[in-house]
């Protein structure tokens, strides 16, 4: 009984380290954009929480873990489950905890409507996203789905979290189209760069010392003390991504670039967190030190190719969002999957192309599911609500002011009748 009680306080104190990875989104997302944007970006998080625990209660989980098929759950809606047996965890435990992955999978969906979104786009979206979503592909990898029944690894969420909440920031941002200012007519790009990067810095590393609940609380058990082996990974793989990233930068333009340094962090954090309980901790430098260097290319792939992208949600949780998730496939030890019953060992561990094609088959199908729906979803929603973007003139403004009646800086940005008064 009291290794079971050490598993539920483990699990739940996992559950605040993830959640306070909102107050990390937070100022990661304010510091990378303007001055004028940061009080909304900071209040829409909240809201958008809000909105995002009261759908996954209602539906979300019922979606992903309720009695159904292999393409959703169809049970256990309006979660209420008190019961408590003594043995494994308390469900309630393991709601809080899954939540969490909901609503930081919504959080990276919305960076690709930073700086031109509507207020009310926020709101319809956060209810759909919690509902038709995110439910779905965890149902398919975590709540024993299709892609579960054929041992598709994600340990902690490379896919079901980074890939899924990235496909629909991509569709935002191809709907919603870069901000004013960011491509000139010849087709370059201007830095629309953020305005506090020690927000960012101080983001990240909230972000990162979340991501040992994130990934070390999904062992679920303390018993023989795993979680210490998957944190290091995690640890691991994040410095190795910071190091690489800032050294490909400095390679590439002579300077120790500082958001690309910190987009490396987060890329071996991203990296690690399919892997992170299925190799060992040098592999899981290696994924990370693959993930800082796959950052810095997709970065500028994506600036290349006019998608603007103001919180790099595609590259950091995207991209390499993939690349996490098909490392398993490659490096996923023995002992801790075939012998466990959770999918094959990698390809240098002698399992052959098996795992590596079961992975590649999870993240072709989650990725196009949530991109597709989210388009869709986007698109209706521009139509039926007059366009989800704001006016020429509040973008300008800023979204505090437009959207919210009021600068997060009121004392370092006059007002605009202020300003004419001038």
């Amino acid at each position: 009984m009291e290794t079971v009680l050490m598993d539920n306080l483990w699990v739940i104190i996992g559950t605040f380290l993830v959640f306070l990875m909102l107050g990390g989104f937070i100022l990661l997302e304010a510091g990378s954009t303007r001055m004028k944007n940061a009080g909304h970006i900071a209040g829409k998080t909240i809201f958008t929480a809000g909105i995002g625990s009261l759908m996954f209660w209602a539906i979300g989980w019922g979606f992903i873990y309720g009695e159904g098929n292999g393409f959703i759950g169809l049970s256990d809606f309006f979660y209420g489950d008190a019961s408590f047996s003594g043995e494994g965890l308390s469900p309630a435990v393991d709601f809080m905890f899954q939540m969490m992955f909901a609503l930081v999978a919504m959080t990276i969906a919305f960076g690709g409507f930073a700086e031109r979104a509507k207020l009310s786009a926020y709101v319809i979206f956060a209810v759909l996203f919690a509902a038709v979503i995110y439910p779905v592909v965890a149902h398919w990898i975590w709540g024993g789905g299709w892609l579960a029944d054929h041992g598709k690894q994600d340990f902690a969420g490379s896919t079901v979290v980074h890939l899924t909440g990235a496909m629909a920031a991509l569709a935002a941002t191809i709907v919603l189209k870069p901000r004013i200012g960011k491509y000139n007519k010849d087709g370059s790009s201007n830095d629309l760069a953020g305005h506090n990067q020690v927000y960012t810095a101080l983001g990240v590393l909230l972000l990162w010392g979340g991501w040992f609940g994130f990934n070390g609380a999904s062992t679920f058990e303390v018993a023989d003390a795993f979680f210490g082996f998957v944190m290091l990974n995690t640890q691991l793989a994040a410095a190795a991504g910071a190091v690489s990233a800032m050294l490909v930068a400095y390679v590439w333009t002579g300077k120790a670039d500082v958001p690309t340094t910190l987009n490396g962090a987060l890329a071996g954090l991203v990296a690690i967190t399919a892997p992170a309980g299925f190799v060992a901790p040098w592999a899981a430098v290696i994924i990370g030190l693959i993930g800082g260097v796959i950052v810095v290319y997709s970065m500028n792939l994506f600036d290349r190719a006019k998608i603007d992208d103001p919180i790099f949600a595609l590259s950091v949780h995207g991209t390499v969002g993939v690349w996490g998730t098909l490392a398993n496939g490659l490096f996923a030890v023995p002992a801790f999957s075939t012998e466990i019953g959770w999918g094959q060992a990698g390809l240098f561990y002698g399992g052959g192309f098996t795992q590596l094609g079961v992975q590649t088959v999870g993240v072709v199908a989650s990725g196009l599911y949530a991109f597709v729906v989210a388009f869709i979803i986007l698109k209706v929603m521009d139509k039926v609500i007059g366009g989800i973007r704001v006016s020429e003139e509040e973008e300008i403004v800023g979204l505090d002011l437009s959207e919210h009646g009021g600068y997060g800086y009121p004392e370092n940005i006059p007002h605009p009748e202020e300003q004419r008064g001038a």
